[in-house]
């Protein structure tokens, strides 16, 4: 079962809950301040929860956060989709369409989106915003790690409050992973190693966590030997190795590449 099968199973955002959410703008203020100094830029569309256009034809995609896919070539819209991207809309037009932006160290994805936080009238934090109301998760991605701390601040309370995706969790058991895609994972790590190509964290014998040679510097000492056999929720991309033809003999078929230690959390 993936994760936007999980989410099917519970309720649509309406009206009304979007409408507990933006109760909580207030509350998320507090979480990521805008720096001084941002440049801004008019936003011309609104794409989805965590990708907006703006006027001068360059594409903006949110750092920190993954908001539900809406639906495209066939498929439908997954649970909070249109509740993100028309809360997200509603951001912009609170700030007139004009955004306060803060580029990531990596500043552009492989899809030439220029990689950014953004911040609304008053130095509101837009990302901050829909983790707190949760109609996005938080992921981080090295380099642009700074603001993961403040970013897990903000998801905590809405999971704590119940809000959105987290009305029922969106984690999947590691054993039921059935596609390629964003997932947060729950599993028991069934297996521990490191080679020249990285670190390899088994979860439940069903889904390999990797931890390239480039990032590990990231990573605190004795990090590999405290998840040995322990529960944990993981989070990211999951890769199917056998739709990218790497898939070597014995290997694991699904491959969730981890660059931050904060997106494997031990848990109790």
């Amino acid at each position: 079962m993936g994760l936007l099968s999980l989410l099917k199973k519970a309720p649509l955002a309406g009206a009304f809950f979007v409408g507990v959410f933006w109760l909580g703008a207030a509350q998320a203020e507090a979480f990521c301040p805008a720096p001084s100094g941002l440049g801004t830029a008019q936003v011309r569309q609104v794409i989805d929860g965590d990708t907006l256009r703006l006027q001068d034809g360059r594409s903006v995609r949110l750092i920190g956060i993954n908001a539900p896919e809406i639906g495209r070539q066939g498929r439908g819209d997954e649970p909070y989709a249109v509740a993100a991207r028309r809360r997200l809309q509603a951001l912009v037009d609170d700030s007139d369409g004009l955004v306060g932006l803060q580029l990531g160290r990596e500043s552009q994805d492989r899809y030439q989106r220029t990689l950014a936080h953004v911040y609304g009238r008053g130095g509101l934090n837009f990302e901050a915003q829909l983790l707190a109301e949760g109609l996005a998760l938080q992921v981080a991605v090295a380099p642009n790690v700074e603001q993961v701390a403040c970013q897990q601040q903000a998801e905590h309370a809405a999971r704590k409050a119940g809000l959105g995706l987290w009305r029922q969790s969106p984690a999947i058991v590691a054993a039921q992973v059935e596609r390629a895609g964003f997932a947060l994972l729950g599993g028991r790590v069934s297996k521990v190693e490191r080679n020249r190509a990285g670190a390899w964290i088994e979860l439940d014998d069903s889904v390999v966590l990797h931890v390239a040679p480039k990032v590990f510097a990231l990573f605190p000492e004795g990090w590999l030997d405290a998840l040995k056999g322990q529960k944990v929720e993981a989070r990211g991309w999951v890769l199917d190795r056998n739709r990218r033809g790497n898939r070597a003999a014995g290997q694991l078929r699904w491959m969730l590449p981890v660059s931050t230690p904060q997106m494997v959390q031990i848990q109790p």
